[in-house]
């Protein structure tokens, strides 16, 4: 299971930064700001952009090969406006918290770069994508705390350990909020919505704006 989640996860990344690549015509001196990613991402392009990675200090060892990295957070970014040519964020905004916390974000990305990417995972998507439970995550928070401790099968598909396992778990129930194509398109006002589809199912979602 773990190979073939990595090679859907792989096709859906390699086809999402062709995407973004053409979309904004990105070059070496391009400046990007990739708030809350990693080096991995920008090994899928041919000619990566001059990339600047935001995370935070716990991502420290991953990010210690990084050319330029930066500890903070994505709600409260430590750069003047216009600094960066692309605010690039994936998977990230779902994960800041509550809806004022997600529009701080937005903001932010706004503010900092002249354009903006933001993805994040589609809410109606049948499958939740943090822990993999098909449909749970519909249902009221209350419920959802009762069974996803029983019906999560991140730890099947990602392999992790009893620990990491109840990190995902606690980080799911108390800080991640999914958002629908409406929540985001609010966030980003004006922006243009790109959806992600996997056997018929928007499974994520993109928006994207700025000085095209």
């Amino acid at each position: 299971m773990t190979a073939g989640f990595a090679a859907i996860s792989a096709y859906f990344r390699r086809r999402r930064m062709r995407r973004f690549a053409r979309t904004f015509r990105i070059a070496p001196e391009t400046r990007v700001l990739d708030v809350g990613g990693t080096l991995d991402y920008w090994g899928l392009l041919p000619d990566p952009p001059r990339v600047t990675l935001l995370n935070t200090p716990m991502a420290r060892e991953t990010l210690r090969t990084a050319p330029a990295w930066v500890a903070g957070d994505g709600r409260s970014l430590p750069f003047r406006d216009g600094a960066f040519d692309v605010v690039f964020s994936n998977s990230v905004i779902e994960h800041v918290g509550g809806g004022e916390s997600q529009a701080r974000f937005a903001r932010e990305a706004m503010r900092v770069g002249r354009r903006f990417w933001v993805q994040t995972p589609n809410r109606w998507f049948p499958v939740e994508q943090h822990l993999f439970m098909p449909l749970v995550h519909w249902l009221p928070r209350r419920w959802q705390r009762v069974l996803a401790p029983r019906l999560q099968l991140a730890h099947i598909v990602l392999g992790l350990s009893p620990e990491r396992r109840q990190f995902y778990l606690r980080h799911y129930l108390e800080d991640i909020r999914l958002l629908d194509a409406d929540g985001l398109r609010a966030l980003f006002p004006g922006a243009r919505l790109v959806r992600e589809r996997f056997c018929g199912w928007t499974k994520s979602l993109i928006v994207y704006g700025g000085e095209m």
